[in-house]
């Protein structure tokens, strides 16, 4: 079956929990590909770590000789996955799906070899749906059963709208293990309700229920929530090497060894030997830290951009120097307004938020720091903004 994968591993790294494990080992044990089913919805335009912990192991199956099935859900995006969600998601419409979803395969692509991975978009089958296959899909589950999923009781417990079509959502992702044929799909443990809800919608369409892998998820950076987009605690995977060296230089401590398990696939040797270390205290967080940061950047940016990474993390934080290599604007000479200065060039949103930004001391010319957003900034030829702790732009100007 391909290049071997030891079996242990590919059932426990990141693991909480799976359904049927006897049944998957066996399965296993038999030597047969099995389809393993991924689905993403594009709600976003970048993914993110927390997002390429069940990418990983897609790719792990894929390396062992399985067929990844990942699964863009074009269509479900269009609902929106209300797990975890105390009111019920804005509704994208078509062309917004559309554009969130066409970077997608080349941010996947850094993890899986996409010249093996079947790619479905689960419009192909969920916009095709007639009236009497909903009503028979309907037929799978009970208005109980559906009512017992964390979010749904939630939201009637606390007087909060639960609208119609969000209890569809995980009849349609259970359809989707129907289209494509799953024999495993993987999801993160808050998706538990969803991904066994395949397992009875293909008993209802006769295949063999789908055993389900559920994966512990990331902490984003703020060490307190799960990573995601809507928190703003995230290290994407189109993040700049320094960036995504930053960010995951900024983590809490406490977060250090779930970073090296499931962003950085450190070994469990190692992982264990630096969880004994850290007991001891005899090694310094940070010195592992920069180890996993650095591992993380060569995952996604290659083993150069991740030395220089480390190198120009050193140079600014340590030796309080700008970086050698930064982003150029072009602006006109002569005085200019801060905030419209940095909303022309797409660094800050709005003239609000860059505002606040220059109160709060997050932006700094030639290294000095600018807290009147009042006063006029003088543009020279080569000159340096930095924005908060890790973003800096030489300035080249133009006539």
């Amino acid at each position: 079956m391909g290049e071997s994968l030891d079996t242990q591993d590919l059932l426990s790294r990141g693991v909480t929990k799976i359904v049927d494990e006897e049944h998957l080992r066996a399965r296993l044990r038999r030597g047969r590909p099995l389809r393993v089913k991924l689905g993403i919805d594009p709600t976003a335009v970048r993914l993110h770590l927390g997002h390429a912990v069940v990418l990983q192991k897609l790719r792990a199956f894929q390396v062992a000789g399985h067929q990844a099935v990942l699964v863009i859900g074009d269509f479900t995006a269009q609902i929106g996955d209300p797990t975890g969600r105390d009111r019920a998601r804005t509704a994208l419409t078509p062309a917004e799906v559309k554009v969130n979803a066409k970077t997608y395969l080349e941010q996947v692509g850094k993890i899986l070899d996409l010249r093996k991975t079947e790619v479905r978009y689960n419009n192909e089958w969920l916009g095709a749906l007639h009236a009497a296959d909903v009503v028979k899909l309907l037929t799978t589950s009970s208005i109980q059963q559906l009512l017992a999923h964390e979010t749904f009781s939630a939201r009637l417990e606390t007087g909060q709208p639960l609208s119609a079509h969000e209890l569809l959502y995980p009849l349609f992702q259970g359809y989707d293990s129907v289209a494509i044929k799953a024999d495993l799909e993987l999801g993160g443990k808050d998706q538990t309700y969803n991904v066994l809800a395949g397992r009875d919608v293909q008993r209802t369409y006769q295949q063999e229920p789908q055993d389900v892998m559920l994966l512990d998820y990331l902490i984003g950076t703020d060490g307190k929530q799960k990573m995601s987009k809507s928190v703003g605690n995230t290290i994407d995977l189109l993040d700049e090497p320094s960036e995504m060296y930053g960010k995951t230089m900024s983590i809490p401590d406490k977060l250090i060894l779930s970073y090296a398990s499931l962003a950085a696939n450190e070994t469990e040797t190692t992982v264990k030997q630096w969880r004994a270390e850290l007991r001891k205290k005899t090694t310094n967080p940070r010195d592992i830290k920069s180890i996993v940061a650095k591992h993380i950047v060569a995952l996604y940016h290659g083993q150069s951009a991740a030395d220089e990474a480390v190198n120009g993390f050193s140079r600014v934080h340590q030796q309080k120097k700008a970086p050698t290599v930064m982003p150029t604007i072009e602006l006109r000479p002569g005085a200019h307004q801060l905030p419209e200065l940095l909303v022309s060039q797409k660094i800050v949103a709005s003239r609000s938020a860059a505002r606040r930004l220059i109160e709060q001391g997050g932006v700094r010319i030639d290294r000095k720091t600018i807290t009147d957003w009042q006063t006029p900034v003088t543009i020279r030829d080569g000159l340096v903004i930095e924005v908060g702790k890790r973003r800096f732009y030489r300035v080249s100007l133009v006539s």
